[in-house]
């Protein structure tokens, strides 16, 4: 059964101020959600692994989701 994981942290790119993020994604283990957000901001923001900071990974129940496509999903 594949569990909801909220992931936050700094992303920084060269000669930019670091931006904070809070991600939702559906995983089955904690791990598997953080490959996707190295993924993604990678293939997205062509930022490195190394210059991701994670600050937090917790798995969260369904009612606390607060992204609606993940939202849509869950409750479907």
């Amino acid at each position: 059964m594949a569990k909801i994981f909220r992931i936050t942290g700094i992303m920084s790119k060269k000669g930019k101020d670091p931006l904070y993020f809070r991600k939702e994604y559906k995983a089955l283990k904690p791990e598997d959600a953080l490959e996707i957000l190295y993924s993604e901001f990678g293939g997205r923001y062509k930022v490195k692994r190394s210059r991701i900071k994670i600050l937090n990974i917790e798995e969260i129940k369904p009612e606390d989701v607060t992204d609606p496509v993940l939202k849509k999903l869950v409750t479907a």
